[in-house]
């Protein structure tokens, strides 16, 4: 009888409602994350973790055409490596959109590149600058969210 009494809530346009069961590990777990991050409450915690997973399955897919970021770094005097890093960024200039280098200590750059295509492709375009002698360290991150059309081309 109570919940007939009820008003129901006034809900945002394309929001649906879930309900999660968790044990209190977890549940404090999510508060705690919740929290440290600076969410303003659980839904926006989960509908984060929940985006970061259907990327990273997305991932996995293949052919999914995602947008993300490769971040490199590497030692700028290792033979012919900035050579071998730009002919490979040049190799798949219609994925690569853009690179920042940022000068470290001790001749090392971090190159932070924005790409955009398959998800297999540009793990492909990963796996080939990562492999090149003097690069330290690699991480792709991919999001299903898409970049919209830098120009559009004139007939």
């Amino acid at each position: 009888m109570a919940s007939a009494l009820r008003t129901p809530r006034t809900r945002k346009p394309g929001v649906r409602r879930i309900s999660v069961s968790l044990n209190e590990q977890t549940y404090h777990a999510l508060d705690r994350i919740r929290r440290e991050r600076k969410f303003e409450n659980r839904s926006q915690a989960v509908a984060d973790m929940v985006m970061h997973q259907m990327a990273v399955h997305q991932q996995d897919l293949g052919d999914e055409v995602m947008a993300g970021t490769l971040t490199l770094v590497y030692d700028e005097n290792k033979g012919t490596l900035l050579r071998d890093l730009t002919r490979i960024e040049r190799d798949h200039v219609a994925e690569v959109i853009s690179s920042l280098h940022v000068l470290l200590e001790e001749n090392h750059v971090l190159e932070v590149i924005l790409m955009q295509g398959p998800a297999k492709t540009l793990r492909t375009i990963c796996d080939e600058l990562v492999s090149c002698k003097g690069v330290k360290l690699g991480r792709l991150n991919l999001t299903p969210i898409l970049l919209p059309p830098l120009h559009r081309r004139r007939p």
